[in-house]
């Protein structure tokens, strides 16, 4: 295949167009694309055995796919696999039978970056073709153990697939622009294969605005680069018309939405809550507290709204104003306070979630109380707590480190006091609705969710799934509730229309069309 400069295939959704043939029709014939592929060296080889092979018919092989990261990567997950599968790969459960990886990676902690690792050291060892995708190789494209092998960024994927399966190894990165400013990432209305069918995920810009000194992520996704407003209207309408119960929003920073396109969170919401059809819900995802605090009376009565979950995720990283400082967090602790204490006071009821990280760079025994502090001041029912780990190429990594036993030992003492409390005992009598949408990890359970997103679970009765009911709550646990069914409320069928089946894909009608 002759060779070109890696802008020729901008983005994912440019291996579709007007003159391509309908999908699972496809064969591998395509104009106007020219990928730059290179033969691995024989180091690196995927397929030692199996040389470098152009007359391999792409498209009908089986991908597994894995995921690590945040809903954001789970987002791009489920693009890949969508735009796999219009192309007529078989997307499969089973890694074994696999004929190739797509391994999605989050440079996030040193510990998913190692399960990344370890994932590509096990294909490699049972033979399966590989390709890599999402914030390590977009972030740090040169590692060692990155060498030979196909690599994609956030968003492209069938072209490198189809390369990997020849034999070849394919890279492509960077970002895409329109006339030297930086685009949202995939486009919306492209095929996706939705991990739960009642649950889209929908970014909502990619990038931050900001520069944290201990943030990998920002390497990957780069500058803050927002989606229309109508474009998301319509993914959700797309969605709900797909029988989706509850979308997702996320990003890197929700809070900056818009900013970059001369509009605001508030202003979206209330065009998406336009949509939302009975029974089925909104939530939103990350926002940092500089972005909110100028939207809070607005943002007071988003998540007032009866199809908007009370639930708002703030990290606030650190209750010390220094390592705020040191971490260019850009606010104080009394910025992330008054966004807390207004909300509570304005949304009763809402959740609060946050992160906390531990053992940062020149953090000082009376920093890391001020955190403890805080945590028993406002007794978060959802709190992440990550020991530091210095990411490499931020400017975090270059500080004096506090010593890893330290990291440890303030890891586990914020651990035992996020568990001291039980944050929903008092919840227990407690008449609820709640909307049904995930099977439990130990398959005993349906998982639900009340208006403050909050964690119910059900029986496990195949009519609740998708649906709005009441229960009574008899249970209470660190993380959640057990509710039983009332027999006298009303069942909201939250879907205006049947959910697609667990593996079909979304949106195959508007890419056949073009």
């Amino acid at each position: 295949m002759p060779a070109a400069c890696d802008s020729v295939l901008e983005d994912i959704e440019d291996i579709v167009s007007a003159e391509d043939l309908k999908p699972h029709d496809r064969q591998f014939v395509r104009q106007n694309v020219f990928p730059k592929v290179r033969k691995r060296n024989s180091q690196n080889a995927q397929t030692d055995d199996d040389p470098p092979s152009d007359s391999i018919i792409p498209g009908v092989q089986k991908i597994w796919i894995r995921t690590w990261g945040c809903s954001h990567n789970n987002s791009d997950g489920e693009y890949m696999a969508g735009q796999l599968a219009a192309y007529g790969y078989k997307i499969t459960d089973n890694s074994a039978e696999a004929d190739l990886w797509l391994l999605n990676s989050c440079t996030v902690k040193n510990p998913a970056e190692d399960h990344f690792r370890n994932s590509i050291k096990k294909a490699q060892e049972g033979k399966k073709k590989v390709v890599l995708a999402g914030c390590v190789p977009q972030a740090q494209p040169r590692q060692d153990y990155l060498k030979g092998l196909s690599i994609i960024g956030v968003y492209r994927v069938v072209e490198v697939v189809e390369e990997t399966i020849k034999g070849h190894s394919v890279r492509l990165l960077g970002q895409k622009k329109d006339n030297g400013k930086r685009l949202g990432g995939a486009r919306l209305d492209l095929p996706k294969i939705r991990k739960n069918p009642l649950i889209e995920i929908i970014s909502i810009n990619t990038g931050c605005l900001n520069a944290c000194t201990y943030c990998k992520t920002k390497h990957a996704r780069g500058d803050l680069a927002s989606y229309p407003i109508e474009e998301l209207v319509d993914r959700a309408k797309q969605s709900f018309q797909e029988g989706v119960c509850e979308i997702w929003l996320t990003s890197e920073d929700t809070g900056a939405y818009g900013k970059d396109i001369g509009t605001d969170l508030p202003t979206l919401l209330w065009k998406l809550v336009e949509v939302i059809p009975e029974g089925a819900m909104m939530r939103l995802g990350m926002t940092n507290p500089p972005y909110i605090l100028e939207h809070l009376e607005e943002m007071a009565k988003i998540l007032n709204h009866p199809r908007v979950y009370a639930f708002l995720h703030i990290p606030v990283q650190s209750a010390s104003d220094s390592v705020l400082m040191d971490m260019k967090r850009e606010y104080c602790v009394a910025d992330f306070k008054q966004v807390v204490d207004f909300l509570k006071e304005k949304v009763p009821g809402i959740t609060i979630a946050t992160d906390i990280i531990c053992g940062f760079p020149g953090e000082t025994d009376e920093d890391f109380q001020e955190t403890m502090k805080l945590v028993e001041q406002y007794r978060f029912p959802s709190l992440f707590i990550n020991q530091f780990y210095p990411r490499p190429g931020t400017p975090a990594a270059k500080m004096h480190q506090v010593p890893a036993a330290v990291k440890k030992q303030r890891t586990k003492d914020l651990s035992q006091l996020f568990h001291s409390y039980s944050p929903y005992d008092h919840k227990v009598g407690e008449r609820q609705r709640v909307l049904v949408t995930e099977e439990s990890f130990d398959s005993n359970y349906y998982v639900a969710h009340n208006p403050f997103y909050e964690q119910v679970l059900v029986p496990k009765d195949p009519l609740l799934m998708g649906k709005m009911v009441e229960v009574n709550i008899y249970e209470a646990g660190k993380h959640f509730m057990k509710g039983q069914l009332v027999s006298d409320a009303r069942v909201y069928t939250a879907s205006i229309t049947k959910p697609l089946a667990k593996g079909e894909v979304s949106g195959l009608t508007e890419v056949s069309k073009r």
